[in-house]
């Protein structure tokens, strides 16, 4: 097979970086209300600082500073906490992707993403978070986050989350991660299966000991966040059900996670080589168990994750019709982040490693990818980046730019 240089392709994306100025003040929503810069609480922007992570914890207010004067409507009433400005935000994704392919080898794929988004407090304890998706890769996608977060419930460090979000948030966030490529064992899910750990609507429960042990708890329709039917969202009776311990001791945090819902096919045609044929009430459980690890400190992180997904009775359309079979999937994330600078650098590099396949050795997806990102300000961040495919072996180069205002 044809090997591809693509040095030619990094030489000019890197060259953009290294003349970039310094980082400037940045102007998102938060920013905004509270007057300071997002590096209050991201370190390169989206990663966040332990100090984001307790502002998200605790419903989206400082966690050690009240709220700034002028904030909030002077409504004459206690039980009453309404915005003078209601809080927004943008983020733009746009990047230029080279890829050995039949169709648009070099692609211009500005917007990437376009979404709008809004957060903050409700009342004292509850804040709310939400974005919508004006342009996700070409089309109106809607709303993903948007949900409800109760903090300190009966005065304890139990909190509780209700809406939208997605089932891998206690294990990784694919929303703060630095790279273009994904957390694909998150995202993969096979044949007609409509369960993965993305999206997904239902009620989380967290609750944290100053021992440094933190244990998660869902429970979730089980079938992501499509569109309801006859005003029912769920499209079985079966619900699925999550959990996650983790404990941290210094810079190493280990924990397990364990998942198992059920789900229900109704009149699902499959095409296969002759013919088509139907099925109907079919049961299939679907389970994950798995350990996750990160390791690291200011400057460099690794984060690794995996999982084995079994599936008891999946339909599969094969040449001689459809089949239902049990199949087990084994997935490997791990990304290792370099912030030369520390919280505050303006340099970012990862290296990840993505690895998914089926129980007859058959690869689902299988790349390594390099990284290089430069702040232009703290809301602006440029990114170079080069995914290998191990099995097809062929390139994607990207170069693009991630931004917030």
């Amino acid at each position: 097979m044809k090997r591809i240089n693509i040095i030619p392709f990094l030489i000019p994306a890197l060259a953009v970086m290294l003349v970039l100025p310094d980082a400037a003040l940045a102007i998102p929503a938060f920013a905004r209300k509270y007057n300071v810069s997002c590096s209050t609480c991201h370190s390169m922007v989206p990663k966040l600082k332990p100090y984001g992570e307790d502002f998200a914890g605790n419903a989206f207010k400082l966690p050690d500073a009240p709220e700034p004067p002028r904030t909030y409507v002077e409504a004459g009433d206690d039980m009453m906490l309404l915005h003078r400005f209601f809080p927004i935000a943008v983020r733009f994704d746009g990047f230029v992707q080279y890829a050995k392919r039949d169709a648009g080898e070099f692609d211009f794929q500005a917007p990437y993403g376009v979404k709008l988004l809004s957060g903050g407090p409700i009342t004292e304890h509850v804040g709310y978070y939400l974005y919508f998706y004006m342009n996700e890769r070409g089309e109106v996608t809607g709303l993903e986050d948007a949900l409800v977060h109760f903090n300190n419930l009966f005065g304890s460090e139990l909190d509780l989350v209700v809406g939208q979000f997605q089932v891998c948030d206690p294990l990784f966030k694919r929303e703060l991660r630095l790279t273009l490529e994904d957390y694909e064992v998150y995202r993969m899910r096979p044949a007609a299966s409509h369960a993965n750990l993305t999206y997904d609507r239902g009620l989380l429960a967290t609750y944290g000991f100053d021992f440094g042990l933190d244990l998660t708890g869902m429970a979730l329709n089980g079938n992501g966040i499509g569109i309801a039917e006859n005003r029912i969202f769920d499209i079985d009776n079966g619900k699925a059900f999550a959990f996650r311990a983790s404990q941290s001791v210094g810079p190493v945090r280990i924990g397990g996670f364990f998942y198992r819902g059920e789900e229900m096919f109704h009149d699902v045609l499959f095409s296969f080589e002759g013919g088509a044929s139907q099925i109907s009430d079919v049961k299939n459980t679907v389970s994950y168990i798995g350990p996750d690890l990160t390791v690291g400190n200011d400057y460099i992180e690794l984060n690794a994750q995996y999982l084995r997904r079994v599936d008891s009775e999946l339909p599969l359309a094969t040449t001689a019709g459809t089949a239902l079979e049990e199949m087990t999937m084994d997935g490997i994330m791990a990304e290792l982040v370099y912030l030369p600078g520390g919280p505050e650098s303006l340099w970012g590099f990862v290296g990840m490693y993505n690895r998914t396949e089926v129980a007859d050795g058959a690869v689902l997806y299988h790349t390594a990818t390099l990284s290089a990102s430069r702040l232009l300000a703290r809301n602006l961040r440029l990114i170079g980046e080069v995914t290998y495919d191990l099995e097809e072996e062929t390139p994607r180069v990207s170069v693009g730019f991630v931004s917030g205002f």
